[in-house]
């Protein structure tokens, strides 16, 4: 018997490191088919999709600025995947970032709030010859001192613009609200006041009007809430935005593209800002929050939540929808005559696509939608910092 047991001990014994060696050999497999598909390695390079009129100036465009017609070649491994580009440059930056020099200015405003942008002189002459501003709007939370927003400022000065960029009320983490408001997705008072600004002391100058997402919003609504706002503005650049609050924050509420957790963790980064500001937006004398609303703040879990509790409350809104209808920029932009150029990501994690139906309407004579393709989507991230 003990003989028997030994033979067929000794059989078995070969087979098993076989079994074990196959076993691994699929979960390698099985690790790499998933890092594949994550990192999305298969998809292949395409130009983007553009919809434009049939017009001299888009045909000089398409001819002679190349970036809007090309295919972009992504970073090696990590480069086409979406989410992998929205947690890398929203969190880390870039790996050598610049720090452009430039000077703050503080513009008071009819309520007692207190506006800040940064300027930032051109370091060089502009190819044309024309003395030419770039006003900037950062995306939600976001000022000028962002990794994003200083490079783009660094490269725009090198190329001979002077560059002004808005500090969303209440972003920047050491400078105090004078009065209990703070920044809106459609709210334009600050940006029409550094617009102004810049008119007054560069009467000679031309501007370019730039908005990353939330700030794509905000400027597109800003020249089609009053013609005069079109005055000496040369073109419109908006980067990534979502169009109408009231369905974006819809599609935000859904797990498709992991868009239900980008939510929670864009509000917990607006209570932090909001919670940043404590004593001068609750409490009596606010006059608009209290600290039920203080409460409510505590328990949200997504930007919705927030902007029911708080954010509609800033300029007494008596809804939620009311406050999304006022503050998107889509019942405005069909006034917007200067050139409009909008980009999107076809497989943003944050802009569902049925948002992206709506500019594609709008594409007049003067307005000109860029449709970026899966891979080019590292080009659009670089933009869009939101987080």
């Amino acid at each position: 018997m003990n003989v028997h047991v030994e033979r067929n001990a000794q059989t078995l014994r070969p087979e098993m490191p076989a079994v074990f060696d196959g076993m691994k050999l699929a979960a390698v497999a099985t690790v790499l088919y998933i890092i594949v598909r994550c990192l999305n390695l298969t998809s292949p390079s395409a130009a983007p999709k553009i919809t434009c009129r049939n017009t001299p100036l888009n045909h000089y465009l398409l001819k002679s600025c190349s970036i809007l017609t090309k295919e972009y070649v992504p970073p090696l491994l990590w480069g086409k995947s979406g989410h992998f580009q929205t947690a890398l440059y929203g969190k880390m930056g870039r790996v050598y970032s610049p720090h452009p020099c430039g000077m703050r200015v503080y513009l008071p405003m009819h309520d007692g709030a207190t506006a800040t942008f940064d300027l930032f002189e051109p370091l060089g002459d502009h190819v044309t010859g024309d003395d030419i501003t770039m006003v900037i709007c950062p995306g939600i939370g976001n000022h000028s001192e962002k990794h994003y927003i200083r490079t783009f400022v660094d490269y725009s000065q090198k190329q001979g613009y002077r560059c002004a960029v808005l500090n969303h009320l209440g972003a920047l983490p050491n400078i105090e609200l004078t009065s209990p408001r703070m920044f809106t997705y459609g709210c334009t008072w600050e940006f029409s006041a550094m617009v102004s600004y810049i008119k007054r002391t560069f009467p000679q100058t031309w501007l370019i009007v730039v908005g990353f997402s939330l700030g794509g919003n905000i400027v597109c609504k800003f020249l089609g809430e009053n013609q005069a706002n079109q005055d000496k503005v040369l073109c419109c650049v908006s980067v990534c935005q979502g169009y109408c609050a009231q369905r974006a924050h819809e599609t935000f509420l859904q797990w498709d593209q992991c868009r239900r957790i980008y939510n929670f963790f864009m509000a917990d980064n607006m209570k932090k800002i909001i919670l940043s500001h404590k004593k001068s937006l609750f409490g009596p004398q606010s006059g608009k929050l209290d600290f039920g609303d203080l409460r409510c703040l505590y328990m949200a879990t997504s930007l919705t939540q927030i902007d029911d509790c708080i954010m509609r409350k800033f300029h007494g809104h008596n809804s939620l929808k009311e406050f999304y209808e006022k503050e998107s920029c889509v019942h405005y932009i069909h006034n917007v005559n200067v050139p409009l150029l909008v980009i999107n990501s076809s497989d943003d994690p944050l802009v569902h696509e049925s948002l992206l139906n709506i500019p594609h309407t709008l594409a007049g004579p003067t307005v000109m939608v860029q449709l970026l393709s899966l891979i080019q989507r590292a080009f659009c991230q670089r933009l869009h910092m939101a987080l």
